[in-house]
């Protein structure tokens, strides 16, 4: 009965807690945040200035005595104070939307094979932000649902979410996990390599805002017929001065390839001890790209061509753990065997 009571008045949420952007969906609602995982700081006082988008437009910008910083570095908590103050300005926000003033339930997506440290860390700052309860889902399982893959069926289903800290490749089957690797390699060591590369053969220093833009607007790990190029502004290392260059295709695609390469091997390490009767359904069914990095134009063919498998991009990649937390939030009872045990002392299976 109580259940029920405070399914009424309490709002439940599902969490896609990136390291890049914190998707937020309300049970009934669907997803109502959508906002880069950045929190601004008042150093003298304490006291938060601003949350994501807002604060975001402050990196590299601000003066002394404020610091735009992000809570998470490679997906997991690095910050607990400032993650609990964010995952608070979240909850409330979804209880504005909800009218509800209950504690809700929170489902959150952490990556595959954190540490049960590292696991409590996000259960204690969802606790301490104002959740009932707290139910955390590995980010490619969660994926996996949001984009409606059968991962409780006796067929293998192989997954890559590429994101901004990390790189989670996994095999799943029956529930469950069979396969995965974690890398901390993705979309913030591109934006870091597309800067050391400028900074080597230009001579120039950007920041970390105008190289993501970079790869956004021209990046690609396959030739094209059409050459993309875009100007970028820096400060010369040389004399100091502003100066702007025109950057292409060729060598974005340069300075990240390494970095895909190594995504791409840690791949085929996964497949090669992957159970051959799960490999054969892979082969068959190919493997999904999600998360911001399936965004990078060329990267499903690369892979495919290395693989021999066939390569399918998501539709919406961007949110599919999010989608998939809402399921499972919509569905506790039947989705409870994909959910990561945290109350032992072992680490998340």
């Amino acid at each position: 009965m109580f259940e029920n009571l405070y399914k009424l008045i309490s709002g439940d949420i599902g969490i896609d807690l990136g390291t890049a952007n914190t998707l937020v969906y309300l049970r009934q609602h669907g997803i109502i945040i959508n906002e880069p995982s950045v929190v601004a700081i008042n150093k003298k006082t304490g006291r938060v200035v601003a949350f994501g988008a807002d604060a975001k437009q402050m990196l590299g910008r601000t003066p002394g005595h404020v610091e735009a910083v992000r809570p998470l570095v490679d997906g997991v908590v690095s910050n607990f104070e400032v993650t609990e103050e964010m995952l608070a300005n979240l909850i409330k926000r979804a209880q504005r939307t909800s009218r509800k003033f209950g504690r809700p339930r929170v489902v959150v997506g952490v990556p595959s094979g954190i540490t049960n440290v590292e696991t409590r860390a996000v259960v204690d700052a969802s606790l301490s932000a104002g959740a009932r309860e707290v139910f955390i889902i590995e980010e490619p399982m969660a994926a996996a649902i949001g984009i409606k893959l059968p991962v409780r069926d006796p067929v293998g289903s192989m997954i890559i979410d590429i994101g901004g800290g990390t790189t989670d490749i996994a095999v799943i089957s029956l529930g469950g996990i069979v396969n995965s690797k974690n890398m901390r390699i993705a979309g913030d060591k591109l934006n870091s390599d597309i800067i050391s590369y400028i900074r080597d053969e230009f001579k120039i220093l950007v920041g970390e805002r105008t190289s993501e833009s970079l790869k956004i607007a021209i990046g690609n790990v396959i030739p094209e017929d059409e050459v993309r190029e875009a100007p970028i502004r820096g400060r010369d290392l040389v004399s100091g001065l502003p100066r702007e260059v025109m950057v292409t295709d060729a060598d974005v695609r340069e300075a990240i390839l390494p970095s895909i390469t190594s995504i791409v091997d840690a791949t085929k390490e996964v497949l090669e001890t992957t159970p051959p009767e799960i490999l054969s359904d892979v082969m068959n069914r190919g493997l999904v790209l999600v998360g911001g990095g399936a965004l990078i134009r060329g990267l499903d063919t690369l892979i495919s061509d290395n693989l021999r498998i066939p390569v399918h991009i998501a539709n919406d990649p961007l949110s599919a753990v999010v989608r998939g937390t809402g399921i499972v939030l919509e569905n506790l009872d039947d989705f409870r065997e994909v959910l990561v045990d945290y109350n032992d002392d072992a680490s998340p299976r």
